[in-house]
């Protein structure tokens, strides 16, 4: 399954390099990391267990869910941390939300996303969720 491109925020250049060092170039193999396996990553120098967390929350709902990385991001922001949360949120709540956070992170370089695709987002979880 082909998903979205491995690629990490700029700030978190260390954290990649470090993580394609032990073969994690994807989001699915991200995802699966577990809090001991994190833990070990951060111990070994250079990364930041939270950013490793933060990433990991990131590649979850990427993997989950089939969201852009940049999806998963901004949602993590608004307090989504997995796919089962993102299923029970309710969508004008989280549209308002998320577009707040948008104009707020790029201004008006990028739009922040629309009603009906925060719907999209929330029935892909709950369809997962099930």
């Amino acid at each position: 399954m082909s998903g979205p491109a491995w690629q990490l925020p700029a700030h978190a250049a260390a954290e990649a390099r470090l993580l394609e060092r032990h073969g994690i170039t994807s989001w699915q193999r991200l995802a699966a990391l577990d809090d001991i396996q994190l833990r070990r990553l951060a111990g070994q120098g250079g990364s930041s267990e939270p950013t490793l967390r933060r990433l990991r929350g990131q590649a979850r709902l990427v993997a989950a869910v089939g969201l852009e990385p940049a999806q998963a991001a901004l949602l993590l922001h608004a307090g989504i941390a997995d796919a089962r949360g993102l299923a029970r949120a309710d969508p004008q709540q989280l549209w308002v939300q998320t577009g707040r956070l948008q104009r707020r992170l790029t201004g008006q370089a990028v739009a922040p996303p629309d009603l009906a695709t925060v719907q999209d987002w929330i029935n892909r979880a709950r369809r997962d969720a099930n």
